[in-house]
Parts: structure tokens; sequence; C-alpha cells
């Protein structure tokens, strides 16, 4: 629809959409210099090299609004000089030595500018800013390269929101610093890498970079100054050095492969190119049409990757003879996988064996587990690690509106109004999502409120921080809910079209009163009240919520709270609002959407179900179980009972993740035979009959599933190291050798059968996943997905969501000696168990070891200081760690991340309880008594990470500053000046 008209270089021109007119004319396929310019950043005004004119003034195009009869002229010869006048700035603080820049690879910005605008010389020769290259073991900042563009501080401050960078303008000559001008390995800089991805230039560089990607790079220091200068002599003119680079930048790209893939890290599900020499990574390359992300990392999506390589990798096929492990041929550990199997069924019946599935694994590798489980053992007796995280969760969302996955999308969580985190270190779980929110917060009023019992960094910047008692955010939610009916705040109309079970929800309301949860929550009335009129206020109100509350007895019913909220106040079938539960693992998402469940096939259709059941008969030739089978929680206890026998588990790291790993560590063995298949020697592997060597996701094609039910493919970037194989070529010699005949050649051919026989994603396909594309379920058979998971009505009967009356469950009571409160999670830096991450050298000498978090108080009262070793023993074992005293814990709760495998592991000290609905450990649900073993010790915490440095926030670059400078004059008036002299 055209909106009006306006006039470029004598050409009427019709204008659709309301942009800048940067954008505009690069839609129009009229040519503008930039450079500060970046699509995901926006207008920063500090290059100047956009100049055109608008209505016969010179303006810069990429921060002026196009506006009706506007009379634009891009091709004037004052244009021209005024682009030349502010790229010989930029070229005054930016050295052009392309054929030994390692940034030579085609997206040089500077090197294309000149070259598109045929420049050959510049009048302000380069000179330096006297000031040292910074480094750190991820990225390198030369401010000799930095044309002071401002995109690094754009990123840093407004779509990370760490706050870090800024530009000192007060500087003689300007440059990037950190903080306060610290060094950037004494700075809040958390590595996420945005000042990398969006630098035009070789400024801000990956340290994998450097030496590395050019054929003329790889010079030692000493040599590198000489090689510039012998380059730049030979080069005469900037048409040579223009030419001689391209040559050699095409040369890298028969070298450099670049290949799409997703994180294998949290749910988020960033995606990313990764630009690989030979089995080298140099870098990860974000890319603006990333659905999830963008062009946005965290320091484990965009550094976290030796791992790959690591010398540890499981490379052959591990058999146990007594206490000791040999290397074994495939064929070897096959025919004693087929020989026991075979063995073990025949004599104790197909529901002796079980199958434990991986979050980490692709969908058509969750597909292929349960499909040997079912088809193939019949069993099912098959699970996944979502049992130990999101499954609560998903059983609140199934009992209220059907589906047990995210409303929306992150683009939803990012126009809400209102956005309340509950249980949820988002931050550091999940970093890229909670820039989302820091961003819609800091630049649109976005209301953010928290509740948690420790203040993370969402905590500190929200704009309403609670302290609710551990396990009680079902009483508060609860009392949220009355309140709000009580005073007619509820959505009447909302929940008389779509919603049934009103009358009786709201009869078992009554015993939250406000009085009743300031007692149970120690949350204030004030606070409660607060919460809701601060949902009454918004127009669209997004709850986020992870292992805070799930991870209790009663998670599945805090869960269900939650959405009641949503319900009773129509926060439902709108964009902006719903339920978002932060999944934990790259793929946990897809691994029960695949079906590794024991009560489900793919698509949450259910094992009892005749029809159902039937329809999988029939494609797999074969007759299948009818009864749900054991969870991974119950297959513990059954394997101490003597009723499973044996276990295959792939992916997993069970014998440290559970609950109780004491008791999980002696099921194990007892175990009469148990497979293990991973990419390192796990702990869990340890107790393994036979270990096979697994391949990561760099090594294979698949697709995950995000946290926003998003369908995202990977493609292949290296071969398996050694001889280990994809997962999913494992699983199908597995079961051909135990009596199957599958053929399949690609795992598209598996995501072809799993969308022919669930309607959840009948129309996934990998052509129309390909590249970037993505698609969120439900997929129709025609391709057509659901970005929005309810429009018009719940997958429920008569189209009506559900009301459910939840009760509280009170926390597990413990002794009167157990007096900590052990609080547990994620950090930033690593990833679970640390099994991966651990393998970067750079991320652990951030984070080089497990913590434990103590209040200011309880350091005080117990002759506490950081280092100071203790050992925390509840009724289940003990763990012995080092501490850091911190305001984010209060009283007697500390917290204890869960990276690590040692002796420090949160699972010595958890118990076999669980959420009573879907056996999902209480881990949240521990006291312990503390002791000191070592008053005086190292802290665990270098002074060099992040939590030590000192943020700086503004807006944007401040570019104001730069224009009160004395030495500054915009270009445009430049030009005027001169042809007014001219002419004079």
């Amino acid at each position: 629809m055209v909106h009006f008209e306006v006039t470029v270089n004598g050409k009427k021109e019709a204008v659709e959409n309301e942009s800048s007119l940067l954008n505009f004319l690069t839609d129009k396929e009229v040519e503008v210099p930039s450079l500060c310019y970046h699509p995901s950043l926006g207008a920063i005004e500090t290059c100047d090299t956009c100049i055109v004119k608008v209505n016969g003034e010179f303006v810069r195009s990429c921060s002026t609004e196009i506006k009706p009869d506007d009379v634009v002229e891009t091709m004037d010869s004052g244009v021209h000089e005024a682009q030349l006048i502010a790229m010989d700035r930029v070229l005054g603080n930016h050295e052009l030595y392309c054929t030994v820049c390692d940034y030579n690879n085609g997206n040089c910005e500077i090197h294309n500018a000149v070259k598109e605008m045929k420049i050959s010389h510049q009048e302000t020769p380069h000179s330096t800013k006297e000031s040292p290259i910074q480094r750190n073991d991820f990225y390198r900042y030369d401010p000799d390269q930095c044309i002071l563009c401002g995109r690094c501080v754009e990123a840093c401050q407004d779509v990370q929101v760490t706050e870090t960078l800024t530009i000192d303008w007060e500087l003689e000559r300007p440059r990037v610093i950190w903080d306060k001008n610290s060094p950037i390995n004494e700075s809040s800089c958390v590595n996420c890498g945005h000042c990398s991805t969006v630098c035009p230039c070789n400024a801000m560089m990956e340290v994998g970079m450097e030496g590395e990607a050019g054929f003329l790079s790889g010079f030692q220091k000493e040599a590198m100054r000489p090689m510039i200068n012998i380059t730049k002599n030979v080069e005469t003119g900037y048409e040579s050095l223009m030419t001689i680079s391209d040559i050699e930048a095409q040369m890298r790209e028969e070298r450099i492969e670049k290949t799409k893939t997703v994180c294998t890290y949290c749910g988020v599900g960033c995606a990313f190119d990764v630009w690989t020499k030979d089995r080298q990574i140099l870098k990860i390359e974000p890319q603006a049409e990333a659905p999830a992300n963008g062009i946005s990392t965290c320091v484990k999506g965009k550094f976290g990757w030796d791992f790959v390589n690591s010398d540890e990798r499981l490379t052959k096929p591990l058999i146990r003879e007594g206490d000791e492990f040999r290397e074994a041929e495939w064929e070897e550990a096959f025919d004693l996988i087929e020989k026991k199997f075979k063995a073990i069924k025949k004599d104790k019946g197909s529901d002796s064996l079980a199958f434990i599935s991986s979050s980490k694994c692709t969908n058509e590798e969750s597909y292929l587990m349960q499909k040997l489980a079912r088809g193939v053992i019949g069993t099912n007796n098959i699970d996944n690690c979502s049992r130990y995280c999101q499954s609560p969760a998903t059983m609140g969302l199934w009992r209220t509106v059907g589906y047990g996955g995210d409303s929306g999308g992150i683009g939803d969580i990012e126009q809400s109004e209102l956005i309340i985190s509950i249980g949820s270190n988002t931050v550091e779980s999940h970093p890229v999502l909670a820039t989302r929110v820091k961003r819609a917060q800091k630049l649109n009023g976005q209301k953010v409120i928290v509740a948690d019992i420790r203040k993370h960094e969402l905590a500190e910047r929200a704009d309403l921080f609670v302290k609710p008692a551990p396990g009680s955010d079902l009483v508060w939610l609860s009392a949220v809910t009355k309140y709000m009916v009580d005073q007619g705040w509820h959505d009447e109309e909302f929940l008389e079209k779509h919603v049934n079970n009103v009358v009786e929800f709201m009869e078992s309301l009554a015993p939250y009163t406000l009085d009743y949860a300031v007692e149970e929550t120690n949350l204030s009335k004030d606070e409660i009240i607060s919460i809701a009129t601060s949902i009454k206020e918004a127009k669209t109100t997004s709850v986020l919520w992870a292992m805070g509350v799930t991870q209790h007895g009663g998670g599945s019913d805090t869960s269900t709270a939650i959405s009641n909220l949503l319900l009773v106040t129509g926060n439902y079938m709108k964009p902006g609002a719903g339920a978002y539960p932060l999944r934990g693992h790259n793929n946990v998402q897809g691994a029960s959407d695949f079906g590794s469940m024991p009560d489900r096939f793919p698509g949450y259709e259910f094992v009892t179900d005749d029809n159902v059941r039937e329809k999988y008969e029939k494609s797999w030739g074969v007759n299948l179980p009818s009864e749900p089978g054991l969870n991974n929680h119950e297959m513990v206890e059954a394997i101490h009972e003597g009723q499973l026998n044996a276990v295959y588990l792939k992916g997993e790291d069970m014998g440290i993740v559970d609950a109780n790993i004491n008791h999980v560590q002696a099921a194990f063995e007892k175990l009469d035979f148990f497979v293990v298949q991973d990419v390192f020697f796990s702990k869990t592997c340890q107790y393994a009959d036979v270990v096979l060597p697994a391949s990561p996701s760099l090594e294979k094609d698949g697709t995950f599933t995000n946290t926003e039910r998003r369908f995202q493919r990977l493609y292949q970037v290296l071969e398996p190291l050694g001889e280990s194989l994809p997962d999913w070529r494992i699983i199908m010699e597995v079961a051909n050798r135990l009596g199957a005949d599958w053929s399949y050649e690609h795992p598209s051919e598996i995501m072809d059968e799993a969308a022919l026989l669930a309607p959840l994603f009948a129309g996934v396909s990998y052509d129309l996943l390909e590249g970037y594309d993505s698609l969120q379920w439900p997929v129709a058979k025609d391709g057509t997905d659901t970005p929005l998971l309810f429009k018009e009505e719940f997958p429920l009967p008569d189209g009506k969501a559900i009301l459910y009356p939840v009760q509280w469950t009170k926390p597990l009571e413990f002794e009167e000696e157990y007096d900590i409160h052990v609080n547990n999670g994620r950090l930033l830096e690593h990833f679970h168990e640390g099994n991966l991450t651990y393998k970067s050298k750079a991320i652990s000498g951030k984070t080089p070891s497990v913590f434990l978090e103590i209040s200011k108080e309880l350091a005080e009262e117990r002759g506490i200081e950081d280092g100071t070793k203790v050992r925390l023993t509840s009724p289940y074992g003990n763990v012995k760690v080092s501490c850091i005293v911190t305001d984010r814990v209060f009283g007697k709760q500390v917290y204890l991340p869960m990276n690590t495998s040692g002796e420090g592991a949160i699972n010595y000290l958890t118990s076999s309880h669980a959420d009573k609905d879907t056996d999902t450990p209480a881990y949240k649900e521990i006291l312990a008594k503390m002791e000191v073993l070592e008053p005086k010790g190292e802290s665990p915490l270098p002074k060099t990470n992040h939590r030590f440095g000192n943020p700086q926030p503004q807006i944007g670059v401040n570019v104001a500053e730069k224009w009160a400078r004395e030495d500054y004059v915009f270009p445009g008036d430049l030009v005027k000046e001169r042809r007014a002299a001219k002419n004079g």
C-alpha cells in the first residue's frame, strides 16, 4: 500500500513503509555509503558517510525519517564531497593493510566502501592513537584500527545490555574503553562477543581469527609491521590494494568453510555460522536472520567450542574388563550389546530394559531412541532429562491450556508490557533471551517483576523484586489471583468465552487470603497488591519461570497456578502475553516432543490410545506395548528392586545430574548391563559396561527445537573425530543388530517419518528449514506453523481452557540441625555439570571451579570469607566447596551452582523426594548443616571475573559528545563553507 511519494535524484518513488531514508534508499538499490549503521542496531550517527541532501539540506540518511514530497539527492557533487570528507576522517583512524589483515574476508565494510567510492588516496594520514592493543582470551581491540563507529558500544549498551563499553569522547584521541577505562580482563565484560560480531573492520576481532584467516596474516608481532610496510609499498594507491586484497580474499574462500548450526547449550536456540579451517574453529558469526537470537550470542555460544577438538574426546568404543576399560572396535562393542540385550530380553522380558534419551541430541535421534525402545525391544521404559527440570511446567500447561509449550516466541516476551520472572536465573541460564528483556526495559519502558530467593542480575534490574519463602510461590500466585478477582480485575469476557470450570476454581481460591499469603510467603501485603496492580495496568503480561518453580514437591501445581493466573486475567491468545516455561537445554523441548517419554508417542499422543498405537504399529510393522513405562526416577528404584536389569543411556550424565546421586550410583552398580553413549568419559561412564563414542552437534546434521517450540536445522560442520559416530547412526546399528531393518541414510528421512505419524509437526520438512528458516509447532500438513500458540481456541474439549484448582504442597522438612537452605542453579560461564565448558581454557580462566555463595550475615556469623572451604552435609551426603561472600543471597540461604562433577556436586546433597505429579526431583528443597574446614584459602572466583567489574550504563554512544568537540565539523557544513569561500 502506497502511503506517499518522494523524489529521488529526479525520479518519483513510492514509499510503502515508514522507515529511515537510508533503509528506503537501500531498498530502492540506490547506493549510499554507511559504516556506523547496522540493521540490527539502527542509526548511530558517528561516521557521517551516509550524508545525502533532502530538500537542499545535508542530512545523515541513517537517522532521517522520510516524509511526503521529500526531494532527495544522492548524486549531487556536494553530497559526494561530504561523503569523501567523512570517509577521509574514517581512514585517518584506520590503516589499510588489507592483504595481511585477518578481516579481509569480503565483509570488511571499510574495504568495501573505499572500493565502491573509488577512493585512491586519503588527505588525512592515518596516525596512532598511542594506546596499546587490549586483549583477553576471547577477543582483542586495536585502537589504531578503530574508526569510532560505536557499533560495539551500541551492541554492548542496548542489545546485550551489559553496559561495559563506552567511547571516551573527552580524550585527545577518543577510543573505546571498558568500564571506567579498565583493562578488558578487569572489567564487567561478559565476553558475549557482540562487539566483535558487529565491528565493521578488524578493530574488535575474535582471537581465534588472529594469524589464521589470511594466507599472509600469520606473522609474529615483531614481523607484522615490516610486512605491512612492504605491502603498502608494493600496493601503490588504493586501487591496487583493493585488487590484490580481493584476490587474496577469494583464495580464503577456498579454505575457510562457513556452516550454519544451532547452539548446543541452552534452550534459547541461537543459530549462527561457524567459520572453520580444517578442524580449527576460527569464529562464530551470528546472522541478523537467525530467528531466536539475531546478532546475539553469549560467551558459551560464541567462544565455548574448544570441547569439539579436545584430547579428552571419546574416539573409540570402550569395554569394561573388571575395574578397567579397554578400547575396542565397533564390531566387538555391537556384538556385546546384541548378545546382552537379547539374553536379558529373553530371560527377563522387554520391561527389564530401559532407555534414556538426551536433551543434547537431535530430534531425529530422540525419535530413534524411543522407536528402538518401543518398536524393537517392546517396552515403554523410555525417558529424557526433562524429567529433571521442565516436566512440571509441561504438566501445568497440559492441565490448563492443552499444550505444554511457550505461548509465543522470544519476540512476544520482548514486546510484553509486563514481565514476571519466577524462579528463573534468566540472565545466566538463558543469556540471549534475557538481553531482550533488559533491552525492552531499558529502551521501551517494559516493566519487570522478579520473584526469587536470590538477587541475580535480573532481580537487580527489576522494577519490583520480591523474595518469597522457598517453595511458597503457589501461595502468593494464588493470593494475587484471588485479590484480582475480589477487586473485579479479572477478565470476565475472556473467561466466559474461552475458559471452563470458572466457578469451581474461584471457590478454590478461598484459603489464599492476603493474610494467609503474608504468613506463609514472607511477602508483604503491599508487595502482593503491587504485583496484582501491575498485571491489571498492563495490556499484556508474560510470565517466565524455570527450575526455581518446577524443582519442588509441588512444582506441577505451582506451574498450574501460573497458568490459572494468566487465564483469569486474559493473558493468553494475544501477542506479548502468556506462559513461558524456559527450557534449560538446547533440545529438552524436542526430546519430549519426539516421544522420549514413558507414556507418550511423538507429538504427545498417548501410548494407551488404541488408535494411535495402531497407527505406529502399522508404520513400524510391529506390536507395541500399551501400558506406560518407567520414567527415569522410577527406573532407579526399579533397579534397586531387581526389576530393571539393563539400561541404554545416551548424552546424559545421569550419575551426577540426578538427585540423590549416592543412591543413583549405587543403582548403576547393580545393573547386569549398562550402555552409555557420550562425547566424553563422564561420571556416568564410570559405571558402564560399554561406552560408545558419540559425535557432538558440530559433527552431524539434524534439528533442534528451542524453548519457543522452534524447529531449526543444524548442518554438519566437521567430520566425526576419530571413530566417533553421530548418535542416530549408533542407534540404528544397535536396532538392526536386534532385528530391525532400518535403512535411514540421512536425518531428513527420520524427520519425514516422524512428521508422517505425529500431527503436531505434520508439515515439518528439511526443505522448509533450509538455512535460517524455521517453524514453530504445531505445523500443519501444508507447512503453516504457529508462532502464537493459541488464537481462536485451546486444544481441549470444546476449545476452552480449564481453570484447574491446586493446593499448596509444603516444602520437605528437615531436622533442626540442618539449618542452611541450599539453593542451586546455573552460572553464565558454565553449562550444567561442565563436561563441555571446562574444556575451554578461556572460560575456565574466568570461572575455574564451582563455589558457594554465602550471605554477608552468615559469613559474619560463621567466620567465613572469600576462599574459606566448608562442608555442607544433608541427610543424603555432603559436599566440600570454597566460598564467595556476596549480597546476592540472604541470611541462611546459600547458592551452589550445579556446574561441577567433583566433590562440590550439588546432588550429593539432594534427596529422592520429587514432584508428586511428575517425579521431577525436588532439587530446590535441600537443607544442610555447615562446618568450616579451612578458614583461609584462595578465592575460587578470580578478580578477572565480570562480577568484579564496574559497568557504566548509558543510551548508545552519546554521539552528541562527539559533535560538541572543538575538532568536529559536520561534513555538510564544511562543504557549504568551502563552496561559499570559493564563490565569494
